[in-house]
């Protein structure tokens, strides 16, 4: 259970989360109806056949998971039966079906078939950092990370939540750091990036496994292409790419984050998921205060 990207949103600390355990039972997944396409509700972090904690919380990190099921109803099976439908109505009646009447039975087909759709599963986790007022979702999509967020809001009736604001251009910060200028304290430069000419419909270069301090790259810098992605390492323990979005993708736990798990006393997969997220919630929170930092994050409260 580690979290492979990062969409950060923040929110007021003065949030109150005291009624969270109260409040999940109420909002949980339920099964997808037989007339439904989808179904969204909290699931436990700890998987679908815990039905008692549908939450977890070390100190001020919690531990939020969303599940859903969908059904799966591909168009190009409702249309050839339509399209079958018609020629018999045509074959038949010696007439074509006008507009209304389509909607009328690709209707009908929908009701049709969706008892007997398949039901894809699907979960997506959260992290909330209570005490910095930020939340982290694991998605690359934004949206899927205000999917998340109106769930949250949901639930407490109230979750004024936002995409980060950084009061410096992060393209101009990403883009300096790739030309030469000193990274934050801990971090160093990756071996993936991507360029772009700003100009609209401009150029587009990506590298991977690429030194990204040499006159191959800066002769695009030269060339007026600026950073929308980079690759990073923070300290020993994360990797990541950062893009100009603020997204953080390709997120991987390192060798100097890991072998603090080795210390675990406990047995069992709950002490292990239990001691998996202390970890990735602590690194989480070193991660973000750098780059609220670095890019002058707004904060909700202010």
């Amino acid at each position: 259970m580690f979290f492979k990207n990062l969409t950060l949103f923040r929110f007021p600390t003065s949030i109150d989360f005291s009624d969270v355990d109260t409040l999940l039972p109420q909002v949980v997944l339920k099964p997808v109806g037989a007339l439904e396409m989808t179904s969204r509700g909290f699931i436990s972090p700890f998987g679908r056949e815990e039905k008692i904690q549908f939450s977890h919380r070390i100190g001020d990190a919690l531990w939020l998971t969303v599940g859903g099921e969908d059904k799966i109803l591909p168009s190009v099976v409702v249309n050839d039966l339509l399209q079958r439908k018609l020629e018999e109505i045509e074959e038949k009646e010696g007439r074509k079906p006008g507009g209304r009447e389509r909607k009328r039975l690709k209707d009908d087909l929908l009701h049709e078939l969706l008892p007997r759709a398949f039901v894809k599963s699907s979960r997506t986790d959260a992290f909330l950092d209570l005490q910095h007022g930020y939340v982290a979702v694991d998605s690359s999509s934004r949206k899927t990370g205000e999917n998340v967020m109106s769930d949250i809001r949901g639930m407490l009736g109230s979750f004024p939540a936002m995409p980060l604001n950084a009061e410096v251009a992060p393209r101009a910060i990403l883009t300096a750091w790739i030309a030469g200028e000193p990274l934050p304290e801990g971090l160093s430069l990756g071996e993936e990036c991507e360029m772009k000419d700003p100009a609209e419909g401009g150029a587009v270069v990506k590298c991977q496994h690429q030194e990204l301090r040499c006159d191959e790259i800066d002769k695009h810098l030269d060339a007026g292409k600026q950073v929308t992605k980079l690759a990073l390492i923070f300290e020993d323990n994360l990797s990541f790419v950062l893009g100009d979005d603020l997204i953080v993708r390709k997120l991987k736990f390192l060798d100097g984050a890991l072998d603090q798990l080795e210390h675990i006393d406990e047995e069992g997969r709950r002490a292990e998921l239990d001691a998996r997220f202390a970890l990735q919630s602590g690194e989480i929170r070193r991660l973000f205060l750098l780059l609220e930092q670095a890019f002058k994050l707004s904060k909700a409260d202010s």
